[in-house]
């Protein structure tokens, strides 16, 4: 490729990173930074916090924080390398209520976090920029209409007339630290004659595989210009300093969320002779919602095809500098993605993500259900200025994210219908015009290709009804329903669901938490609890515990804490595997649900799949076999047997065999059979398991004419073309308890070309394999082992754990399960 001339380009963009300061006042001492002492100030990374410089400068403990919302903040540079004359600064967000001056002069006041601000200014080659971020108090405590319904969850009250992150403000379920600075990059721009800039790219697909690509910019270049991608061309007009261009794409190879096929992006450029340049990537792929023949469902197709949605809910990269960066979100989204995840929701109570969110998301084939920054407030809409603000950050947003086709849903917000509702108050006064009407037209206008979800929940008989509409389920998991309740609720489309305080690996608990479980404090204030509830969600996976394994949970954590432990990692998994095999089900009518949360805020027994520090949880891998795009599940249908169903959400046929045994004591095969079939692409079947054997055995000990024959059924898929496991599902007919068994594991390390991995046996089935290897992660840990053949697992060196030094050159580490007496070592 040659290199563009210099009369067409980009426009020039400069990050303002270097030089920042940050001097902390009480609130309204100064007018403007004439005053300010540099003596008091202290270095700050921008984009970035308050909290995030004071932590850096060791003033700050995030497990302990001091309020940041009483003091004015001011983050003060010199831009002294830029030449003179006009230019443009880009603020992309300032946390909260903001003043900028240059050179002692205002230039701009912002009063929301989520708005972007382009402020024409004349340098002279040494310029002081100064921001002020407000002490946001005296904000919180002015006087608006009274609320119709009110919220304990979030406080204070008056955060409802701000617009800001609701992250730092629900004692509970996140520590409070509170969001300040300029935390979303500041640029300098300049544009000249040969200047490309105000790129807007949008994409579709028809229903007969046709994309469709538009292309907006402004340039005053006058030459002919071309627009090109995916090997077709066409001209572009250019009108007054406006380029619009069209393409039609037949036969475009689409874009698919990572489990139905490929997350396909192509380059989008303009081309001026022999010569290119490139705007950006974009996928062309169609969104619609299938309401089922009643209208009360709630499910994605898309490009034509059902989609079974899975992931989780997103909370922050971290909640103390609020990153931005692509090199931020790598680490999670990747895991999101080694997960099986498909989808990842942005709630109400957090922040909007920058363009390198998506453009991750795009590449990994994640689906983002995105929210408006609004939950569970009745917010003043009537107040011109704050309903002018929320439509600016939810058009800033949809036109930024335009060419990403990761972005699938809309939503207008979290637990606003739901905490209404449950107050008793009718539909009429939670249902307004702001999710019914503005939101929904600012979506049309912006993007027309994806789905509008008026609020989270909604649909039901009341709005948190799970049988219609999108639900937030916690029938298994808050409410303590048995798992039978996963199935009998009916579940439409669970937006969160199953959070439990699930425990870490005992590596992050040893360097950030190394306290007795439960009974300290420190180990208190880290599992999340609802705001005035008399238990919290340790309780919550404590009765889990119980009812799975039949042990007293307080007894279990007095007489074998360890054991305990060893459990309470294990039974979260447990539950959310059962949960997902009912709503992958053939025959389930569930749309999707996303677990409730991806990661955690600070080290301990929090909601995350993944700990703070970025290693995951056991219940992670739970989730990833749970997710599994090609999947064999074990359903108790009672007297009526035990059902096999396989699924296949990829678009290839895959030809399977379906291996399947009765074991008493775990060993001994009381039954068993085998079946050869080809599982056709994008389906779900139901076999009986007597298919199988081919004759009647009380597979789920429903009939009881004798004693039991067996304590454990196990289901291996199989591709008949390679011989490699696809998926294996357990059944326990007497539950797991009785199926515990003192095991002995055998593990070898084997370095093959592609790295390390272990090779583990059984004589037995052992629950709940684990396998510690410091510094390296497994491709498996925490399943249960069959005996049999032995079952490899790659050892995949850690490099960006955060709390972890070199990693050693060679694994070395033990492997247990649960029951088991002695690990092994290796």
């Amino acid at each position: 490729m040659t290199t563009l001339p210099a009369r067409l380009r980009l426009v020039d963009e400069r990050p303002l990173t270097q030089g920042w300061r940050i001097v902390l006042t009480p609130p309204g001492l100064h007018a403007d930074p004439s005053a300010l002492a540099d003596e008091d100030a202290i270095p700050a990374i921008v984009p970035g916090t308050v909290a995030g410089a004071l932590e850096a400068a060791g003033l700050f403990d995030r497990a302990a924080p001091r309020p940041l919302n009483g003091e004015d903040a001011w983050f003060v540079t010199v831009i002294a390398d830029a030449p003179p004359g006009a230019a443009v600064l880009r603020f992309e967000g300032l946390a909260t209520v903001a003043d900028v001056f240059l050179n002692d002069e205002k230039i701009l006041s912002s009063h929301s976090m989520f708005t972007r601000h382009d402020v024409p200014v004349r340098l002279t080659g040494n310029d002081r920029l100064a921001i002020c971020c407000r002490a946001l108090l005296p904000h919180l405590s002015r006087k608006l209409k009274r609320a119709r319904w009110r919220t304990k969850m979030i406080v204070p009250a008056g955060l409802r007339g701000v617009r800001t992150t609701a992250l730092g403000y629900m004692p509970g379920w996140c520590p409070e630290i509170h969001a300040a600075g300029p935390y979303r990059p500041i640029t300098l721009r300049r544009t000249d004659p040969a200047s490309v800039g105000n790129v807007d790219i949008a994409a579709s697909l028809d229903a007969g595989g046709t994309g469709h690509l538009n292309v907006r910019f402004e340039t005053t270049a006058t030459g002919p210009i071309r627009l090109r991608c995916a090997g077709a061309e066409a001209a572009i007009t250019v009108e007054n300093g406006r380029a619009e261009a069209t393409l039609a794409l037949p036969g475009i190879a689409p874009w698919w969320p990572r489990s139905h096929g490929e997350p396909a992006l192509h380059d989008v450029e303009i081309l001026v002779g022999d010569d290119r340049l490139t705007l950006g990537r974009t996928g062309f792929r169609r969104i619609e919602v299938d309401r089922g023949a009643d209208g009360t469902r709630f499910a994605l197709k898309v490009n034509g095809v059902d989609v079974f949605c899975r992931g989780a809910v997103w909370t922050n990269a971290d909640i103390a500098t609020l990153p931005g960066s692509r090199q931020a979100y790598a680490p999670w989204l990747h895991l999101a993605a080694d997960a099986n995840m498909n989808m990842i929701r942005i709630g109400g109570t957090m922040t909007y993500e920058t363009q390198a969110f998506f453009a991750l998301c795009d590449e990994l084939g994640l689906m983002v259900w995105q929210e408006a920054m609004l939950a569970n407030f009745d917010y003043p809409v009537e107040d011109e200025a704050f309903a002018a603000l929320l439509r600016e950050e939810v058009e800033t947003l949809l036109r930024v994210t335009r060419a990403s086709p990761s972005l699938a849903v809309f939503c207008g917000g979290s637990e606003m219908y739901q905490q209404a509702a449950m107050m008793g108050l009718a539909e009429r006064v939670w249902a307004g015009p702001l999710t019914e009407t503005i939101l929904p037209g600012i979506v049309t206008a912006e993007r027309p290709d994806i789905a509008y979800v008026p609020n989270s929940p909604f649909g039901g008989a009341q709005p948190f009804s799970p049988n219609a509409g999108v639900g937030h389920y916690y029938g298994v998991g808050a409410y303590e329903r048995p798992l039978e309740d996963a199935r009998r609720a009916d579940v439409s489309f669970a937006a969160e669901c199953l959070a439990f305080a699930n425990v870490p690996e005992q590596a992050t608990l040893d360097a950030h938490l190394p306290v007795a479980p439960v009974h300290d404090p420190r180990w208190k204030a880290r599992v999340p609890r609802d705001r005035d509830a008399s238990w919290d969600f340790e309780d919550t996976r404590d009765h889990y515990l119980g009812r799975l394994y039949d042990l007293d949970p307080a007894r279990l954590r007095r007489e074998d804490p360890a054991r305990y432990l060893d459990l309470s990692r294990a039974v979260t998994g447990e539950v959310i595997e059962a949960t997902f095999s009912e709503w992958r089900r053939a025959g389930s009518r569930c749309g999707g649900a996303l677990v409730w949360t991806f990661q955690d805020l600070l080290a301990g027994a929090g909601w995350g799949l993944v700990d703070a520090t970025g290693l995951p949880k056991p219940v992670w891998h739970a989730v990833r076999r749970a997710f599994r795009p090609v999947q064999v599940l074990l359903l108790d249908e009672g007297t009526n047997g035990l059902d096999i169903h396989l699924v296949n959400d990829t678009a290839r046929d895959e030809p399977v065999r379906i291996d399947l045994a009765c074991l008493r004591a775990g060993r001994q095969p009381v039954v068993s059979g085998r079946h050869d079939a080809v599982l056709p692409a994008r389906t779900r079947l139901r076999l009986p398991a007597t298919d199988i054997f081919g004759a009647f055995f009380d597979t789920t000990y429903a009939y009881r004419f004798a004693g039991p024959q067996h304590d454990v059924t196990v289901a291996r898929l199989v591709s008949a073309d390679t011989d490699t496991l696809l998926a294996e599902a357990f059944h326990f007919p007497l539950g797991r308890r009785p199926a515990i068994h003192d095991a002995t594991l055998t593990a070898a390390l084997v370095e093959t070309d592609a790295g390390f991995v272990l090779d583990i046996a059984t004589d037995r089935l052992a629950q709940s394999v684990h396998i510690d290897c410091p510094g390296f992660q497994p491709s498996d840990n925490w399943f249960h082992l069959a005996p049999g053949p032995a079952r490899r697992i790659r050892l995949v060196p850690r490099q960006d754990r955060r709390d972890i030094g070199e990693t050693p050159a060679r694994p070395s580490g033990e492997v247990a399960a649960i029951g088991s007496v002695l690990p092994v070592h290796v």
